[in-house]
């Protein structure tokens, strides 16, 4: 008899290493004014845990760096690309498969030719880019999660969803002006909330009354397979990739970033069925990427691709995976710390509008915890709400749904140990929150502005 443990260990042995610069508060604190109080602008050198983001940040597997070795940089038909092509094809089999060099590329290829000025596109919850990209070109975008997606602390097991009712209401009224409804999985902006099989098939069938496309944003795909299998019923016996497969199945189109799932430095990819429309969106692509066996990425970017894409729909590494997420999540809670509940996929996001009710949303209480989190501890994280949010196409600001701080963890890169410490550094943070104070933005670019905006403390 199998003898069964409590601890999942991490599937895999370091390799090789790479240093961490220890640096002091006193430091910090000199780094991040610096920096106009913006993470994104520090020096990677200057930040001990790097919780940015999960895109593009993860540990390359033995594998991935030996598959690079057959990389070819042929200009067209690269035995890479087809490579590439069959892993996209074996967990998502559209007919057309345009590679970008990441996921914000494939959007932006997509919404130039599909939106413009009159166009709505609904999804459960938009990130930043991809609402960027459709708001670029005009059109406006629409987020649709299901009520409790928008309440941190409300416990329900597929908090990504759609919400079925509010779709069917914008296309009764509005189908004409909808070239595609997206769904996100996971759902990056709500907390890492996966969506069920059960709401991806009713999108479909609101998106066939309406005779409307539906594309998924797909880059966490398996991360919301495996919640599926965890929580959904009639799927605990599957395999990932079957999961993958029928998610896939239900959509006419996708977009990628392979930069998170797919567990490469950088790549991406957009996937439909239309014949018309590949065929106009390989147009923008030769304009502005790459001839479209390479997209602008390397040879070898597309062998690492490829051998991500096995690697990331495996049992062991993703039950590792999303553990290791909750193995966070359930410190900070019995800290008293207030998240987002239950633990998302990629991510713990910390509640800064309950845990900093002093801070208005418009003082930016997410901006707020980030800082003082670097400055305890040298840890990196990022908010989501109304700095990320709350600027308009029209330029007005609100808040924002809610005013999140997420620490995203790189796969295959930190150990419990590293985990253990972003513990005690939040604990730490939590335990003096009524003395941190709001900010304002000094200075901000017109889209996108959490990337580069300055920022300094209220009085």
């Amino acid at each position: 008899m199998t003898q069964k443990f409590r601890t999942i260990i991490e599937p895999f042995r370091i390799h090789s290493v790479e240093p961490l610069r220890l640096t002091t508060e006193e430091e910090r604190t000199t780094k991040i004014k610096d920096a106009g109080y913006n993470l994104f602008a520090l020096r990677a050198e200057d930040v001990l845990i790097d919780l940015l983001t999960d895109s593009g940040t993860g540990a390359m597997s033995r594998d991935q760096w030996a598959a690079i070795q057959h990389g070819d940089e042929s200009y067209a038909g690269s035995p890479s690309w087809f490579r590439f092509l069959d892993a996209v094809r074996e967990l998502f089999p559209f007919r057309h498969v345009i590679p970008t060099h990441q996921g914000r590329a494939a959007e932006r290829i997509l919404f130039s030719v599909i939106a413009g000025p009159g166009k709505v596109i609904p999804n459960n919850t938009h990130f930043d880019t991809t609402r960027a990209n459709i708001e670029a070109t005009g059109a406006e975008a629409v987020d649709l999660v299901i009520p409790e997606g928008r309440e941190p602390q409300r416990i329900h097991p597929f908090k990504g969803n759609m919400d079925i009712e509010a779709l069917d209401e914008l296309l009764a009224k509005r189908a004409a002006d909808v070239p595609a409804v997206f769904v996100t999985v996971t759902n990056n902006s709500g907390g890492g909330q996966p969506v069920s099989m059960e709401n991806i098939r009713a999108v479909r069938a609101a998106c066939d009354r309406y005779r409307v496309p539906f594309f998924l944003d797909a880059c966490r795909f398996a991360e919301n397979a495996w919640f599926i299998r965890m929580r959904e019923k009639g799927y605990a016996d599957k395999a990932v990739p079957d999961i993958v497969r029928e998610m896939a199945s239900y959509a006419h189109g996708m977009t990628m970033s392979a930069k998170k799932d797919p567990l490469a430095n950088i790549g991406g990819w957009l996937a439909l069925n239309d014949d018309a429309l590949a065929e106009k969106c390989r147009n923008v692509l030769i304009l502005t990427e790459g001839f479209p066996t390479y997209g602008g990425l390397a040879g070898r970017d597309l062998e690492a691709i490829a051998q991500g894409l096995k690697e990331a729909v495996e049992h062991d590494y993703l039950r590792y995976r999303i553990r290791s997420t909750e193995y966070l999540a359930e410190a900070l809670d019995r800290a008293g710390v207030p998240i987002v509940k239950p633990a998302g996929g990629h991510a713990v996001y910390v509640d800064a509008r309950a845990m900093l009710p002093h801070i208005a949303p418009l003082a930016y209480p997410g901006q707020a915890l980030a800082v003082a989190l670097y400055e305890a501890g040298g840890i990196r994280s990022v908010e989501i709400g109304t700095v990320m949010f709350g600027r308009h196409a029209d330029g007005r600001e609100t808040p924002a749904a809610m005013d999140l701080v997420r620490m995203a963890i790189p796969r295959r890169t930190y150990t419990q140990s590293h985990i253990d410490y972003v513990i005690e550094v939040v604990a730490a943070v939590a335990a003096r929150a009524s003395t941190l104070g709001g900010y304002r933005i000094v200075d901000e670019p017109p889209q996108l502005r959490h990337f580069t905006a300055r920022f300094e403390p209220l009085a």
